[in-house]
C-alpha cells in the first residue's frame, strides 16, 4: 500500500517571538514493513539554519532557528511511503515463548540486541514502575503465560476497559492516574501499557505516527481530518519489536505509519525547542492528511 502523508502544525503567538531554536521529530523512518519514498520539509518564516539528524533512537530529526520577528510558524511537511503489511498478527497462536523466559534472558542478555532492549525496561521521563501498576497486570503476566498472546489480551483489556476522552488528561498525566480514572487518549494509553509492562519486567517502548482513519460509507474523506497517534512496541528475542494498538484494539499493520520511537513522549516530541518573546499565550493547529494512493 502506498500512502501520502500531509502534517501541517501551526503556532499562533500573542506577540512576536524574535528569535527560536527548534529541533523537530516530523521526518519518518524506515521499517521492517514500511519503506519512506521521499519526504520534504517547509518551514515559514525561512530558517536562517536547519539540517536533518539522527537521535540517539535512529530517529530521522530536523534542527532549525528562525532569527526574524514573526507571530506564526508553520511546518508543512509532506511524505510518501510504500507499506507492506505486517505478518506479526499471523504468529499469536503458534509463539511460544513465555514471560518467565523472556525475563530470564532479560537478566543475562547475551546479544546486543537484547542488552538494548534492557533499557526499554527502566524509568523514564514520563514512565515511572509502580506497585500499582505490577498488581494490575502481575497475574495476566505470569511466567507461564505466552508473551505474544497475552500481550495481545492486555490489549484488548485496555481497549475494553477505558474511555477515549480527550479532556480527561493532559501530555504529563501519569500511568498511575490513567489507570485510576479509567480514561484518556492514545498516548495515554500507550504510556499505561508500557508502564504496566516494564513494571512486571517486560521491554516496551512508545511510537509515535498516523493512522489513515476512513469516513463512514457514502461520505468523502476530509482533508486533514486524519490524526497523529501513537502505541507500544513489545520486544521478543525472535521476532523482534511486535507492536499492538490498545486505542484500536489490534495489531498495527498496513494502516498504521511509524514516525519515530523511543522510551515515552518525551523522546519524539514532535517539536520542541526555546523562542525568545511571543507573549504570554499560543495556539496550536494541527492538520494531518492520510492519503492512499
Amino acid at each position: 500500500m502506498k500512502y501520502r502523508v500531509r502534517h501541517i502544525t501551526k503556532y499562533q503567538y500573542n506577540a512576536p517571538v524574535t528569535l527560536c531554536y527548534n529541533m523537530a521529530h516530523v521526518m519518518p523512518r524506515d521499517t521492517h514493513n514500511q519503506k519512506c519514498l521521499s519526504s520534504a520539509v517547509h518551514i515559514s518564516p525561512t530558517p536562517i539554519y536547519q539540517r536533518e539528524g539522527v537521535d540517539y533512537f535512529g530517529n530521522a530529526t530536523y534542527y532549525f532557528s528562525i532569527q526574524e520577528p514573526h507571530k506564526t510558524l508553520a511546518i508543512d511537511v509532506v511524505s510518501y511511503f510504500d507499506i507492506t503489511p505486517n505478518q506479526h498478527a499471523l504468529q499469536v497462536a503458534t509463539h511460544t515463548l513465555t514471560c518467565g523466559q523472556l525475563r530470564a534472558l532479560l537478566a543475562q542478555p547475551n546479544t546486543p540486541a537484547l542488552r538494548l532492549a534492557v533499557e526499554y525496561t527502566l524509568d523514564s521521563t514520563h514512565i515511572r514502575r509502580s506497585k500499582a501498576l505490577r498488581e494490575y497486570v502481575a497475574e495476566l503476566f505470569n511466567d507461564d503465560a505466552p508473551v505474544l498472546q497475552t500481550a495481545l489480551r492486555f490489549t484488548q483489556q485496555i481497549f475494553r476497559d477505558f474511555k477515549f476522552d480527550p479532556t480527561a488528561t493532559s501530555v504529563s498525566t501519569p500511568p498511575e492516574q490513567v489507570l485510576k480514572e479509567k480514561r484518556g487518549v492514545c498516548q495515554d494509553f500507550a504510556h499505561l501499557a508500557i508502564a504496566c509492562l516494564r513494571s512486571v519486567g517486560l521491554p516496551a517502548r512508545y511510537i509515535s505516527g498516523y493512522i489513515e482513519t476512513l469516513p463512514p460509507p457514502g461520505q468523502e474523506k476530509l482533508v486533514g481530518a486524519d490524526a497523529s497517534h501513537a502505541w507500544f512496541a513489545l520486544y521478543l528475542p525472535d521476532l523482534g519489536w511486535v507492536e499492538f494498538d490498545p486505542t484500536n484494539n489490534q495489531m498495527p499493520s498496513e494502516q498504521h505509519i511509524v514516525t519515530a520511537w523511543g522510551r515515552d513522549y518525551a523522546d519524539v516530541t514532535p517539536l520542541q525547542g526555546v523562542i525568545f518573546d511571543g507573549g504570554d499565550g499560543q495556539q496550536l493547529h494541527v492538520s494531518v492528511d492520510v492519503q492512499r494512493l
